[in-house]
């Protein structure tokens, strides 16, 4: 029996289908259902130092990322709570570090039945790495996994 599950979410249509399903089983087996978007910690990281001659417009650059992934993080919650209405058994969560790390958590978490997403959650902040969610998820996820496209 599921009696907790986590939906990774990020107020595009790719949440779509994964937040459905949740739904549909969560009330299936009255489970608590954990909505998550992840703000990409990992963007310093990814674009190095070096990428432009100025400190400036690297920060501008990561500013910009942050503004960018706070207001996806607000349609994501509003995705999110429009689908499950006035559901006391759902809540959202902002997370922040590595998406792929973060999933795994909570994938391996003993707080989750199942994780439930999509292959290509969380690329509209455009970060390449993410490719590789779904089959990294496969490999090193201890709880069951719901992978849609």
């Amino acid at each position: 029996m599921l009696e907790r599950i986590s939906v990774a979410v990020d107020g595009s249509p790719v949440s779509e289908s994964p937040l459905g399903h949740a739904i549909h089983l969560a009330r299936q087996n009255n489970a608590v259902l954990t909505g998550i978007f992840i703000i990409d910690g990992q963007w310093p990281d990814f674009i190095g130092n070096d990428w432009q001659s100025s400190k400036g417009a690297r920060q501008g650059f990561l500013d910009y990322i942050q503004a960018e992934q706070e207001a996806q993080a607000l349609l994501a919650q509003t995705q999110f709570q429009q689908a499950v209405g006035d559901w006391p058994q759902a809540v959202f969560e902002v997370l922040a570090g590595d998406p792929i790390g973060i999933l795994l958590e909570r994938a391996n978490a003993a707080s989750t039945d199942l994780l439930i997403t999509s292959r290509r959650v969380f690329q509209i902040s455009g970060r390449p790495s993410l490719k590789t969610l779904a089959s990294q998820l496969a490999q090193a996820a201890n709880c069951p996994l719901l992978l849609l496209p």
